[in-house]
């Protein structure tokens, strides 16, 4: 049962006090490692979720969609980049061996990211690897990661979805109250952003960690985590459009703005799960390793016998 409840004049000792436990983990060093598996997984990661996405919205309606999101984070030199990195992972006039290694190979290489970043959730809610798990373990942790890149597409199916949506009200609004118009559509951009990684943060906490976290812990992270994510955005997109910092490493750009981008937006990620660890120490809501239960099970069934 938690010890008390969460009040809003907490915040200001539970951000100090994540600061610290952020700092103490090396963020930087995590966020590193994740920006190099996010680079070998990006285009594996693309082609599923346009695949994906675009069975059900169209194929080159998400591409574009994509193109132009990537093109407002990272600039358009290196949503093109991407683009063209992307299209040479297709599989078409392919022999049926050579389609099949690819998928697998497609598969194995996008789930990276979420592998190795379930490895770092962990070590950051200091929950120590099953000793005994192994091959099996790792396959499982292959297929839940691969679960998440589905779930990111389906998010964006359903963000695709509001976003049309929302135009759709906009230019009602604009005919009756054109003023307000500019307001709204910020309003509404905001909310919705932060409303779909919201849920993309909670379902990272709950089920992507070798862990057992409450939902109330889980939404409280996950509404933070949010909210400093929508704003690092911003931040992060007035950074690479002023400094351009991939101009200075020429045909080796693009590479460097996805590492940046993604360590920075690591580097946001990870203090939201430290202030979830901390949140849940202080209000006695506790994070657990998933396994423990198992193990315990394992030896109390050994005594008896």
């Amino acid at each position: 049962m938690p010890t008390k409840k969460f009040s809003i004049k907490h915040l200001p000792s539970l951000l100090k006090e994540t600061f610290k436990a952020w700092n103490t983990d090396q963020p930087f060093r995590l966020s590193a490692v994740i920006a190099y598996y996010a680079v070998l997984s990006l285009p594996g990661l693309l082609v599923i979720i346009i695949n994906f996405v675009g069975s059900v919205w169209g194929v080159d309606i998400v591409q574009g969609q994509l193109t132009q999101e990537i093109s407002k984070a990272l600039g358009s030199d290196a949503a093109e980049s991407i683009k063209t990195m992307m299209m040479e992972t297709q599989t078409d006039g392919k022999s049926t061996i050579a389609t099949l290694l690819g998928i697998a190979t497609l598969i194995f290489g996008a789930t990276g990211v979420f592998y190795h970043l379930q490895l770092s959730l962990n070590e950051i809610w200091q929950i120590k690897p099953n000793e005994n798990t192994g091959f099996l373990k790792m396959l499982l942790d292959r297929a839940r990661s691969f679960a998440f890149i589905l779930a990111i597409g389906f998010l964006l199916l359903i963000s695709f979805i509001v976003t049309t949506a929302i135009s759709a009200l906009n230019n009602y609004i604009k005919s009756i109250l054109p003023d307000i118009i500019v307001y709204i559509a910020f309003i509404f951009d905001i909310v919705v952003s932060i409303s779909i990684i919201t849920v993309l943060f909670a379902l990272l906490f709950k089920y992507l960690p070798d862990a057992r976290i409450k939902w109330k812990t889980v939404w409280v992270g996950a509404l933070i985590t949010s909210i400093l994510f929508v704003f690092g955005k911003f931040l992060m997109g007035l950074y690479f459009g002023e400094a351009n910092p991939g101009s200075t490493y020429g045909a080796a750009g693009t590479i460097v703005l996805i590492l940046l981008w993604v360590s920075y937006s690591c580097l946001i990620l990870f203090f939201g799960a430290e202030f979830t660890w901390v949140y849940a120490k202080r209000y006695g809501l506790g994070i657990q390793a998933s396994f423990k239960s198992h193990l315990q099970e394992s030896k109390r069934e050994v005594d008896k016998a």
